[in-house]
């Protein structure tokens, strides 16, 4: 399966190696969130070998094999490394586990094997996500700079600088004006911390940020969400996610699916290829995929439920997302009864967790959580227009809504689990608005229709009337007579 270059530094532990002059410096990058090796070299650790491991000239691990000694020095250093450091016995290879707590573990890390020495240089990328036309900061991690302290901010594959603050001269200068002006009347430096923010975004602006303070780096991949569309289609009808290009260039197309970012379609003009791997997922997508080769769109034909989700297209580095929510039933009922949402299990297992949704906004309504034991109806949000009338089956899941007014007319989305989900399209009419203009016609010759068989009755009924008074005079007339 291809993977663009971004999946592909979120997947490896290890995405760049540099050598430099003088003593071997191996150059080693790893996103946040995300675990590097920091390989010796050795296939076996040999009876008398004592291997160390130092962060900035502070002991953080060793083997010593004569002492039959492996120990972890993780609470050194404040306990920026606390349970993040792992030690192989075999080989002496440490492994660094990046959490999400931004603690400086960036820097020079060096192996001391015997009487050996390597050196590697670990640079830690954060990412950073943010919808077009907000702003965002980009945080240097101090707090106050020294009087002698230099800070470099540069953008790009080939790192263009786009800001500087030197304290030895008193300058601060933002390059605006570089790369054909896409930051102009963007950039603010903080003077004080040398963080970096980036106002009013556009695409453009997504990639990667290298910030270096004095001799120490970090880095930053700025991800700017072009785009987000919510998309309904009923189930079994076609649906096109548009990536509204006119006609496309040397572009890379990625198309992913679902909370794992499953790639699903790809086109890549530099390499002349187009593909759809459309068995992933146990096959959900097989033979419903096409992808336009001028435009980059993308048509699912056929949906199920189980392309309910996120969808998520790159276009080289610019980001956009659609949610698409298939509609599985589509429920009419008259204000005041009851409607079913069937969640379509006949009994619930010990972990499963169902939530149901409602409206625009997506407002939490109902959940069962056999995992925590938890049964909860939320009937008071949106200004307690369900208070009292929610009522889930805590065997099935399915959700029933009692005594409907207009106001429950709308979408409803049972989320089960992480990626799966069903849309049900419920209406409440009343009487006066209860229907579509054919079914308004027919209402209206039906009742026309009564209303014709009223007169003729009436008529008949007042025409048997007199016939039977006159029939009565004519009797009593004959009587007197006689």
């Amino acid at each position: 399966m291809a993977h663009d270059i971004h999946s592909f530094v979120l997947a490896c532990s290890v995405c760049a190696v540099d050598v430099f002059a003088g003593d071997e410096v191996k150059s080693v990058s790893v996103r946040e969130g995300n675990f590097v090796t920091l390989d010796s070299d050795l296939t076996e650790i040999k009876d008398d070998d004592v291997i160390q491991w130092r962060f900035e000239n502070t002991l953080i691990a060793e083997i010593n094999v004569t002492a039959d000694r492996i120990t972890v020095y993780d609470d050194v250093l404040n306990g920026r490394f606390r349970d993040r450091l792992k030690l192989d016995n075999q080989t002496g290879s440490l492994t660094i586990t990046m959490t999400n707590n931004r603690a400086k573990v960036s820097g020079l890390y060096q192996l001391q094997i015997n009487s050996e020495i390597k050196n590697f240089s670990l640079t830690v990328i954060y990412d950073v996500s943010v919808m077009e036309g907000d702003s965002v900061s980009l945080n240097s991690g101090l707090t106050e700079m020294k009087d002698g302290d230099e800070i470099q901010w540069k953008f790009g594959y080939i790192y263009t600088l786009i800001a500087e603050i030197n304290k030895r001269f008193d300058r601060i200068t933002v390059y605006d004006d570089v790369l054909d002006g896409r930051f102009r009347d963007r950039l603010k430096l903080d003077k004080q911390t040398g963080s970096l923010t980036i106002t009013n975004t556009t695409t453009e602006h997504a990639g990667d940020y290298k910030l270096q303070i004095n001799s120490e780096i970090k880095r930053f991949f700025l991800t700017v969400n072009g785009e987000f569309k919510n998309m309904s289609v009923m189930e079994g009808d076609s649906v096109s996610l548009k990536a509204r290009l006119n006609k496309m260039k040397n572009d890379v197309i990625l198309w992913r699916f679902g909370d794992e970012n499953t790639l699903i379609a790809e086109i890549n003009k530099r390499m002349d290829r187009i593909t759809v791997y459309d068995d992933v997922l146990d096959g959900r997508f097989r033979d419903r995929l096409k992808l336009d080769n001028q435009t980059g769109s993308l048509t699912i034909t056929n949906t199920t439920s189980e392309h309910t989700g996120h969808y998520k297209l790159r276009i080289n580095s610019e980001i956009k997302w659609f949610f698409l929510n298939v509609i599985v039933k589509s429920v009419s009922v008259m204000e005041g009864d009851s409607v079913s949402l069937n969640s379509s299990l006949t009994e619930m297992k010990d972990y499963d967790v169902i939530l149901w949704r409602f409206g625009d906004e997506n407002t939490l309504i109902a959940e069962i959580n056999k995992r925590a034991d938890r049964f909860t109806v939320y009937d008071d949000v949106l200004d307690g227009r369900f208070r009292d009338r929610l009522k889930l089956d805590d065997q099935t899941g399915s959700l029933t809504i009692t005594n409907t007014t207009t106001e429950h007319t709308g979408n409803y989305v049972l989320i089960k689990g992480r990626s799966s989900s069903k849309m049900f399209r419920v209406s409440v009419y009343d009487s006066v608005h209860c229907c579509g203009p054919t079914e308004a016609v027919i209402r209206l010759v039906l009742s026309a229709l009564v209303g014709v068989a009223t007169v003729i009755i009436l008529v008949y009924d007042i025409r048997s009337r007199r016939a039977e008074q006159d029939q009565a005079h004519i009797h009593t007339s004959g009587s007197i007579e006689v």
